[in-house]
């Protein structure tokens, strides 16, 4: 089984955002020396705790503090921007680190309406366009454009030797299906959905034509936190909880808090819900139990890979879940 890293580089209260995207590169370091097969970072605007809008910025950041571990957007959203140059951008990570960057690609805002505002016109518009600017991206980045086309006449260069591996991001069959159609590999996002992926990934392998990925490749996306025991696992794991209960309420929050100041949190009945949900979607455990829920999600769902996405208030304690896993699993 192979394992990857999803980073959304939370920022912790105290910290500062440089300080989170630091701790992004020690975690991209530490992936690659644990055998981790991939590092992603994600995309976000405006969103209180999340220090990267730009992963094309953060990529190149990292890759030049990294020696072989593939590296990618988690995603980049592209109702926001023109296909040609998403693929330019792309092509030039992949021409300075060859063989070593993927572009997973997603549809969501990334951020409130306002931001979303700020960032594109006709986000909507461009949403229901996607399939048509998804296409328009992977002729750009193969260069192999219907020579009768206008955009034939152009090249997202530099074009490089190995070009990037895209992904499709999604939670739902028209993803799936869109993913099997292009070709593309594609990326469940399990901790963000509260659907059984049996059947969406079942479409997806059914459905696959060959394109940009010769034959299906998946993975599967799960929020996980690991300690040396069950309780002071779920007593780390309790900051991010509390945090995604504070965002939920639009709260003004400086970033994940601290242990301390999560058991203090006043939480309502449906607050209280609202967290036993959340922890249902979880991995929280030793390192035995992730191993476990890790193994059954992959043998369940016929996943080539899981991706870990782990939020923690300790940057400690966020690196010392993936060794627990790491040395556990890989």
């Amino acid at each position: 089984m192979k394992l990857s890293i999803l980073d959304q580089a939370p920022i912790s209260a105290e910290q500062t955002a440089r300080d989170a995207l630091e701790q992004s590169v020690l975690l991209a370091q530490t992936a690659e020396k644990l055998g981790y097969t991939r590092y992603w970072i994600a995309e976000h605007h405006d969103i209180p705790g999340l220090a990267c809008p730009a992963p094309e910025v953060m990529l190149p950041y990292i890759g030049a503090r990294t020696g072989k571990i593939r590296i990618g957007s988690g995603a980049v959203l592209l109702p926001h921007y023109k296909p040609y140059k998403v693929a330019e951008l792309y092509n030039l990570l992949a021409t300075l680190f060859p063989g070593r960057i993927d572009i997973g690609i997603g549809r969501a805002p990334g951020g409130s309406a306002e931001a979303t505002n700020a960032l594109s016109d006709n986000f909507l518009q461009n949403v229901w366009k996607l399939p048509e600017s998804l296409k328009d991206l992977l002729h750009f980045i193969n260069d192999n454009h219907p020579e009768d086309s206008e955009q034939a006449k152009i090249k997202a260069a530099p074009l490089p030797e190995v070009r990037p591996e895209p992904w499709l991001l999604g939670t739902s069959k028209k993803s799936a299906r869109l993913a099997a159609e292009y070709g593309m590999a594609y990326a469940f996002g399990l901790f963000m959905s509260a659907q059984d992926p049996q059947d969406i990934l079942q479409e997806y392998y059914n459905a696959f034509k060959p394109g940009s990925t010769k034959s299906p490749q998946t993975i599967l996306t799960v929020s996980a936190i690991c300690a040396e025991t069950k309780e002071q696992a779920e007593e780390i794991a309790s900051s991010s909880l509390i945090w995604n209960i504070q965002q939920g309420r639009g709260e003004g929050i400086s970033g994940v808090p601290s242990i301390e100041a999560a058991k203090k949190y006043k939480l309502t009945a449906e607050d209280y819900q609202t967290v036993e949900n959340m922890k249902r979607k979880m991995i929280i455990g030793n390192p035995m139990q992730v191993k476990e829920r890790l193994l059954d999600l992959h043998k369940k769902y016929k996943a080539d890979e899981i991706m870990i996405l782990t939020i923690t208030y300790s940057p400690e304690d966020r690196i010392r879940s993936y060794e627990l896993i790491a040395g556990e699993t890989l």
